[in-house]
């Protein structure tokens, strides 16, 4: 049986004898290639349509993993898998790791971001003017007197259980408020 891996000769000279001594690929190695292939199948299964699309996965791949999605844990999963990590050999693993890792990092930064405008909106709902004044403070490009509103209207709406309408307002407009101080952060920057 031909393997995929190139078998490379050394020879070795003995009294005009020549000796040939295939050198082979190490099964462990290619055990572990294939395995991580496999947990990337499974990485790539878990993912959403629209996240597969950012991976320029070939159409074969990508049917053979949306495919492998919506199966259930069982052993037609499992051939299927293989045959993802099958596929996967035959294209540049490492691009898509890469665009994977990107994709998680965007993500993991997105929460972080989500936890700095929520923790900010309840700061502000339960501390209201010193909160705020330090917030204006940090922003000051902000809308002073929107934003005063906002709070106000929002700790009005806590206080009488209403629906929290001007405190889901609050948080699009202080997202809304990091996300442009954090562009300008970045137009500040040099270019190296």
């Amino acid at each position: 049986m031909i393997n995929d891996y190139e078998e490379d000769y050394l020879e070795e000279e003995d009294d005009d004898e020549y000796i040939e001594y295939a050198i082979r690929p190490n099964k462990t190695q290619i055990k572990r290639e294939i395995a991580a292939l496999f947990e990337l199948g499974e990485e790539l299964a878990e993912l959403s349509n629209a996240q597969l699309n950012q991976l320029d996965l070939t159409d074969e791949l990508k049917a053979a993993v949306v495919l492998a999605a919506g199966m259930p844990p069982k052993g037609a999963r499992k051939r299927q898998l293989k045959f993802i990590s099958s596929l996967l050999r035959n294209v540049d693993s490492e691009a898509i790791l890469e665009k994977l890792a990107r994709m998680k990092t965007q993500s993991a930064h997105a929460v972080r971001e989500h936890h700095k405008v929520e923790k900010w909106r309840d700061r502000l709902i339960a501390e209201g003017n010193d909160a705020l004044t330090e917030l204006l403070d940090d922003y000051a490009q902000a809308d002073h007197q929107h934003l005063r509103h906002l709070v106000r209207s929002a700790q009005k709406e806590a206080e009488l259980a209403k629906p929290p309408k001007s405190s889901r307002q609050l948080y699009h407009y202080l997202k809304e408020l990091f996300e442009t101080d954090s562009a300008t952060d970045n137009d500040d920057q040099p270019i190296d």
